[in-house]
């Protein structure tokens, strides 16, 4: 599922730097999170669906490590790296043994389908 991404070869040298290291801290802590917890759930305040994937995990008991990052008006610049680095449009970001499932209603999904035990299961 490969998606659009400016060839490096269309962007000038003098900017490529500039481009790898924007924001580049909180992609590589989530990266760490994700590394080395099993379900990693990322958001943002005053969105309601970020707790509402915390609350669906604390339900079944399933340990999370939570990342927050800002509200709507702040650090929205540091959202929109995460949202280059993964493709994923909205918050929160589930990860589950390091795989993107998507946001809280595709987790509830993988919960009451049962398939969530089957990721933890896995490797």
């Amino acid at each position: 599922m490969p998606r659009p991404v400016l060839e490096e070869a269309r962007i000038h040298p003098a900017i490529r730097a500039r481009l790898a290291d924007s924001r580049q801290t909180f992609v590589r802590e989530v990266m760490a999170a994700v590394a080395e917890h099993d379900v990693v759930v990322v958001g943002m305040g005053i969105n309601p669906f970020p707790k509402k994937a915390r609350q669906a995990l604390d339900r079944i008991g399933q340990p999370y490590k939570y990342l927050g990052y800002g509200s709507y008006l702040s650090r929205w610049r540091d959202r929109n790296a995460l949202k280059m680095w993964t493709g994923w449009p909205t918050f929160p970001m589930v990860f589950v043994k390091g795989m993107l499932v998507g946001g809280a209603a595709d987790l509830q999904k993988l919960i009451d389908s049962g398939e969530l035990r089957t990721l933890l299961a896995s490797r």
